[in-house]
């Protein structure tokens, strides 16, 4: 079922529900950065089929929660976790049922920008780190410094945000995420090492208690298990379990940093399942 929710700064970002009668617990599904809700949908389908009622949604600025232009949208990379993310989860997390985070990517960072991250009970990440290339291989660094330096900067300036699509690299981003992401990518923990916001995201992030379990492949060329573990060392006070795991553990030949939720890493999707059964 679509719907909407609006943020506390006014911002209806489009959503769908997975019902199910009397759910065993509710996930959200907060995905990657230029990632639709639509690629998670076979995702929600499945916990739905096994009693979970799951919400997908779309960040301002992506997807059905794109305004009619990107030229000229303004906004920071992190109001798609303390303001999106955070509307979502006030939206459907209540007393009387358990709710979780699945993330991807993005998702996994956008735990920690919640001002009330309490109001979730656990989060399982699949994909995500610092984005820093040198974790990357050689290969990978390469295409990434021709993205952020070369690609981005001729189309930003042409478009006036990143028309991503025109490089057949996913869903178009605003203009703000294009810098703060090339920036920040830039440090080796992120924006755990800008001068400017340190100190701000650590507190933050010091805020978050809850159990998380970080899954990478180790053919994950963009967030290799040491970005990730890099990343969810700032994650100071929950009890994180890191997970690596080779695309042949779920029967598929290769998994990357997309495949996680494509249809033949049903097997992941049930581990994290069986988790949230306890």
């Amino acid at each position: 079922m679509a719907f909407h929710v609006t943020a506390s700064d006014g911002y209806r970002l489009a959503a769908r529900r997975y019902s199910v009668p009397e759910p065993r617990a509710r996930i959200v599904m907060a995905g990657a950065t230029g990632v639709p809700q639509g690629f998670y949908r076979r995702f929600a389908s499945h916990a739905a089929g096994a009693g979970f009622e799951v919400v997908t949604f779309d960040y301002r600025g992506i997807g059905e929660s794109a305004p009619a232009t990107l030229r000229g949208f303004r906004m920071d990379y992190r109001d798609w976790g303390r303001l999106d993310l955070a509307a979502v989860v006030d939206e459907i997390a209540d007393d009387h049922v358990s709710t979780h985070l699945v993330a991807h990517s993005y998702g996994g960072q956008a735990l920690g920008l919640l001002p009330d991250p309490s109001r979730l009970q656990s989060m399982h990440a699949f994909g995500t780190g610092t984005g820093w290339s040198g974790y990357m291989p050689r290969l990978e660094q390469l295409r990434v410094r021709v993205l952020w330096d070369l690609a981005g900067p001729v189309v930003t300036r042409s478009a006036g945000y990143l028309a991503w699509s025109r490089l057949g690299l996913g869903e178009d981003l605003p203009l703000d995420v294009y810098r703060q992401w090339k920036r920040w990518c830039r440090y080796p923990h992120h924006y755990f090492e800008d001068p400017d916001i340190s100190a701000e995201m650590v507190a933050l992030f010091d805020k978050v208690d809850i159990p998380i379990v970080a899954i990478n492949s180790t053919d994950d060329r963009w967030i290799p298990p040491v970005s990730r573990d890099a990343f969810m060392s700032f994650y100071r006070n929950a009890q994180v379990t890191a997970r690596d795991i080779r695309p042949s553990d779920v029967g598929a030949t290769s998994l990357g940093h997309m495949g996680y939720f494509r249809q033949d890493a049903t097997p992941l999707w049930d581990q994290v399942l069986a988790d949230l059964k306890g």
